[in-house]
């Protein structure tokens, strides 16, 4: 394995999109051309699936330098009110370019910290969305809770508006790893929001680890899955470190390189995670997610319906996602379009009654033919395609996985093994008709491994 991670481990994409955001054209792409393709498919996503909402809150109090999210860093809580403010009237301006009463079927507040905001702000939040809605059958709502500052009424405020998912930042339980990444929290709190959710009723809570963090070895490592063990979250997200410290504001300048766990010693703290979460009744979930057997995660990748997107892996597909909020995403299926990146143009822009997109990418016939097989690959670990379909691969990328006994392929479609899933961003990458195209990634990816 060491051999293989060494020559597999470069920089790629997570393909949370296809074509990647890099990979955008831009020249091709205006706000009318966005504009225009919403209004020509909300009503058929609309009607048949129902729309997703992401909403970036992306205020936090103090940095955390393992993180590459887009966030403000304030202690400022008055600056509550105006996003909240400024995020309704952009969804109104979304709202009046739709032909029918949308039907919300997923909303997640993302971050930032979205737990920054007070309980009655995140009420305001989500009211005023849904006042102007129908709700799906089954919808689910989500958000994302720092262990540090999610409050009891938090959780019963989002509870009581609909919400019945939360996932938690753990990250690691080492003091050392603690301190490195500027994110102190102890296991006594992890407790206390985690079992604070259930007794309000949550029906899923998950925890976010991550491995490949500055000064982590294999005992922290072990002593975070064992102190894991004791809460028994129902999903648990296990990421690879992504060091990125070229993107501009990310922050992850708070320790040297070699400070990092490097190739051989990375990969082992993966397996050794994977291992015990395994032995715990874990399921692996496509790519980074585990999820007990009793979680939609899990019923969704046994049915064949798991879906990936901007907001990762969810359980309910839909082709729609609407992303809300400085620097969110949306999605068309078609088309992508993403806000622009500062609180202050982002505020200006809708209160000067514009829509805020400032980049995106309209797909192609052939985006969308190569945006499914990756999304076969991500969630399900296969994908095929019929004798007509003319796809250009990256054959020797193929062959060499192939080799390593990583894939099996034949004429008809690609299967990743289970000594391949850890590679699974590299077998997309064969697929990858832009990056195929391009001699260098660097200062682009994370590395795969």
């Amino acid at each position: 394995m060491k051999n293989l991670i060494q020559k597999y481990n470069v920089p790629g994409p997570r393909y949370t999109s296809y074509p990647t955001v890099p990979f955008w054209s831009e020249e091709s792409f205006t706000k009318e051309k966005w504009i225009s393709s919403f209004e020509e498919t909300f009503h058929l996503s609309n009607q048949e699936e129902g729309v997703s909402i992401y909403i970036h809150l992306p205020f936090c109090e103090s940095l955390c330098t393992f993180c590459a999210c887009h966030k403000h860093i304030t202690r400022q809580h008055e600056k509550e009110k105006s996003y909240i403010d400024t995020v309704l009237k952009e969804w109104n301006l979304y709202r009046d370019r739709m032909n029918e009463v949308p039907v919300i079927k997923e909303i997640h507040l993302g971050g930032g910290t979205p737990t920054f905001f007070s309980p009655e702000n995140l009420k305001r939040l989500i009211e005023g969305i849904i006042a102007t809605s129908i709700r799906y059958s089954s919808y689910e709502f989500s958000f994302e809770g720092h262990p540090n500052n999610t409050t009891k009424e938090h959780l019963q405020t989002l509870y009581d508006v609909g919400f019945t998912r939360v996932s938690f930042g753990v990250q690691d339980y080492n003091e050392t790893v603690q301190k490195a990444i500027h994110r102190i929290q102890s296991f006594e709190q992890v407790k206390k929001v985690t079992e604070l959710a259930r007794a309000i009723g949550y029906t899923s809570v998950s925890h976010d680890l991550i491995f490949g963090l500055p000064f982590q070895t294999k005992e922290c490592m072990i002593e975070t899955i064992q102190k894991t063990k004791l809460l028994q979250p129902d999903r648990i997200s296990f990421y690879s470190y992504a060091h990125v410290p070229w993107m501009k504001g990310v922050g992850q300048r708070g320790f040297n390189e070699a400070d990092l766990p490097q190739d051989k010693v990375k990969r082992e703290l993966y397996e050794k995670g994977k291992e015990m979460l395994s032995e715990l009744g874990y399921v692996e979930i496509g790519m980074d997610h585990f999820s007990l057997a009793t979680d939609s995660l899990y019923k969704a990748m046994q049915e064949k319906t798991l879906h990936r997107n901007f907001m990762g892996y969810t359980a309910q597909k839909t082709q729609l996602m609407i992303g809300l909020g400085m620097s969110s995403i949306s999605d068309l299926w078609l088309g992508f379009a993403q806000n622009v990146k500062t609180i202050k143009e982002y505020e200006y822009l809708v209160n000067q009654g514009e829509i805020p997109v400032f980049r995106g990418h309209i797909l192609s016939d052939d985006d969308l033919k190569i945006r499914q097989h990756i999304l076969n690959l991500m969630c399900q670990f296969e994908t095929t395609w019929n004798s007509s379909e003319e796809l250009v691969l990256n054959e020797s990328l193929l062959e060499e996985l192939m080799e390593d006994e990583l894939i099996g392929i034949d004429a008809s479609g690609v299967e990743v093994f289970e000594e391949g899933k850890p590679f699974v961003r590299n077998v997309c990458m064969a697929f990858d008709a832009y990056l195929n195209t391009k001699e260098k990634q660097e200062n682009r990816f994370s590395m795969t491994v």
